[in-house]
């Protein structure tokens, strides 16, 4: 359920990027020399962010299904835009392999992509920021810890055998407010839709993947509630591999066995809980620099651009992403 700054919201990001592409191109690709001398002023931690998301180290040639910057598809139109506002600074003829949507394997070749299964053998997944109008929408929370209810909450949609499994596991749990507000929800499992705001009202809220990462996971971890998941399997711009169990969040078993558990330690020791909670808030902070953001964005596309062969690369910032 939309709010009203919400909807605003999606109308300036659509109004903004349309008058993106009906701009002249050419004053973009301008401006790249620019924009890169500034992004190789970004500094360490940008450097090894973008690295993160770009693990690539040898060169390769495009596949012949990659699509010139200029064809990129425009549905879904998020994906799109958010590919665009960093692609339009390159050649039009350039290619780009792509893969939109929520991606559950590894490319066989390497591919710009929203989010990548955690796995060793990874470098082929290009994370981009991608659908991140959705997936980025970290709100404020003005409720302490102490004054939330001490009730876990979870709300979603049962398209993960998991989410089925939480809702079995907690169902005669007085201190669980679980369910789907979803129309196809089994009666048994149906609840009253919750907004962010109202989950805000909860210590405890659990974040389970879905088609592929858990798209609250991030307003929680920027809340003052005390996030609880299974251990992340898939990964976005939010670097989920990199959040660490009892310091970012609390780990669940897969069989939700130790629920009750935490919870009843985290009612008896509350500066711990806060103490989680602190360290989530700081790794959101993260992605507070809109600057930064969209230098690793620029970066991540021109290194898959020198190492396809696309274009030569600027000494200084090449040796800036090298290191």
């Amino acid at each position: 359920m939309a709010t009203i700054s919400r909807t605003a919201a999606r109308v300036f990001y659509y109004a903004r990027n349309v008058a993106r592409d009906v701009a002249p191109q050419a004053l973009f690709r301008a401006r790249l020399a620019g924009r890169l001398e500034r992004a190789r002023l970004s500094g360490e931690a940008a450097r090894q962010r973008l690295n993160y998301y770009n693990k690539l180290q040898q060169d390769f040639a495009p596949s012949a299904n990659a699509k010139r910057i200029s064809k990129l598809p425009f549905t879904p139109t998020m994906y799109y835009y958010d590919l665009k506002e960093f692609a339009r600074y390159f050649d039009p003829d350039l290619l780009i392999d792509l893969e939109f949507g929520d991606v559950r394997r590894v490319p066989k070749v390497p591919a710009i992509v929203k989010d990548r299964p955690i796995l060793d053998d990874d470098e082929n997944a290009i994370i981009m920021k991608l659908d991140k109008f959705r997936h980025f929408q970290m709100p404020a929370d003005a409720i302490s810890f102490a004054d939330k209810l001490p009730i876990v909450v979870w709300r979603g949609d049962l398209n993960n055998p998991i989410r089925t499994r939480f809702l079995k596991a907690v169902r005669d749990l007085p201190f669980c407010d679980a369910g789907s507000h979803k129309p196809n929800a089994p009666a048994e499992y149906a609840k009253p839709f919750l907004s962010i705001s109202q989950h805000q009202r909860y210590r405890y809220i659990v974040s389970l993947e879905g088609n592929d990462v858990a798209t609250n996971l991030k307003w929680i971890m920027n809340s003052k509630s005390l996030c609880m998941m299974p251990p992340p399997t898939y990964e976005t711009w939010f670097a989920e591999r990199q959040l660490e169990a009892n310091v970012h969040y609390v780990p669940l078993e897969t069989d939700f066995s130790n629920l009750a558990d935490h919870v009843a330690y985290f009612e008896r020791n509350p500066a711990k809980a806060e103490r989680i909670i602190a360290t989530a808030n700081a790794y959101c902070r993260t992605f507070d620099d809109e600057r930064t953001e969209q230098a690793i964005s620029l970066l991540v596309l021109y290194k898959y651009f020198v190492l396809s062969g696309q274009i030569k690369p600027d000494a200084e910032v090449w040796r800036y992403i090298t290191g």
